[in-house]
């Protein structure tokens, strides 16, 4: 049986306690609810392959850009905190008809740890969490804030651009085009393209202040309780064999599974791989729905049929 075309995703404004966020919703209504957070320095945009397979296969796909990041407001004076992060997360998971299953790629993830140990109830039905664990490798990180802050000035064109990615992301067969550089920059009053993320958010307390977050973070994981799946990739330099051993020690109920040939960009390395597994996870989890909820169905997408 062939899936139908899906409908085109649906973009909306997102009210927060100060500002708004770029939301974009796929699936149908009442399939199971996943909600994705991105990863510092990225947007929406970085699902945009596996949301659109996910909602084929059944799910409610709500993505967004976090605060200062792609088409979301940007913080008044540029002073952001993780804690404003994560509230924007809780109050998008309390918008959905049902709790969501969380996909958290890196600090969306971090704030999924927070929110779901924190809070009672959880604000999620489950967690993914995308090579990301309470403690991280240093190098790994260092490593992304280097590239994001690399190139203060732009780039002068698409072209260079595309060349600076493929040089970061070697793994990467092809270079992003000019259609998909688009959504992650912007132009200034110079001609100059530059990131679309508020330079603010490198310049003020928030790296540091997510540094300090690490006794939290591993205090929140150990209080979780909702089903938890951790997709690390073997070729991460953020997340290692020591932080994911360290996680399942905090976490004894959560489930691993590598993707060995992804690096810390696991949707984008693998993104078929990726999406079987959260297919799969979301399958087991409507065998055994919520409390007067019903197990809704899944149709498996073309994508999932790779080896």
């Amino acid at each position: 049986m062939v899936n139908p075309v899906p409908a085109p995703p649906t973009i909306s404004r997102f009210a927060t306690a100060d500002l708004h966020l770029a939301v974009e919703t796929r699936g149908p209504q009442g399939g199971p609810a996943l909600l994705f957070a991105h990863g510092f320095g990225q947007t929406r945009g970085a699902w945009n392959g596996a949301a659109t397979a996910l909602a084929q296969a059944g799910c409610r796909c709500v993505t967004f850009d976090a605060r200062g990041h792609g088409e979301s407001d940007r913080v008044p004076g540029g002073s952001y905190h993780m804690d404003q992060f994560a509230d924007d997360l809780r109050r998008l998971a309390a918008a959905q008809p049902q709790p969501p299953i969380l996909v958290g790629a890196s600090m969306g993830g971090l704030l999924g740890i927070v929110l779901a140990g924190e809070l009672r109830p959880s604000p999620f039905r489950a967690l993914v969490l995308v090579d990301i664990t309470p403690r991280w490798e240093t190098a790994g990180m260092e490593r992304i804030l280097a590239f994001m802050q690399a190139h203060p000035h732009g780039f002068a064109n698409y072209a260079e651009a595309a060349e600076q990615i493929a040089a970061y992301l070697p793994q990467r067969r092809e270079r992003k085009s000019e259609q998909q550089l688009r959504p992650l920059l912007r132009e200034g009053a110079d001609g100059r393209l530059r990131w679309h993320w508020d330079p603010a958010l490198l310049a003020g307390d928030l790296v540091q202040e997510s540094e300090r977050y690490q006794p939290r973070l591993q205090a929140a994981a150990r209080k979780i309780e909702v089903p938890v799946l951790l997709l690390s990739g073997g070729r991460s330099d953020v997340v290692s064999r020591a932080t994911v051993d360290e996680f399942l020690q905090l976490v004894p109920h959560a489930q691993h599974v590598e993707l060995p040939h992804a690096t810390h960009m696991v949707a984008g390395d693998a993104n078929d791989a990726f999406t079987r597994e959260v297919v799969r996870f979301a399958q087991n989890l409507a065998l055994d729905p919520p409390a007067g909820a019903s197990p809704a169905p899944f149709h498996r997408p073309e994508v999932l049929r790779c080896p």
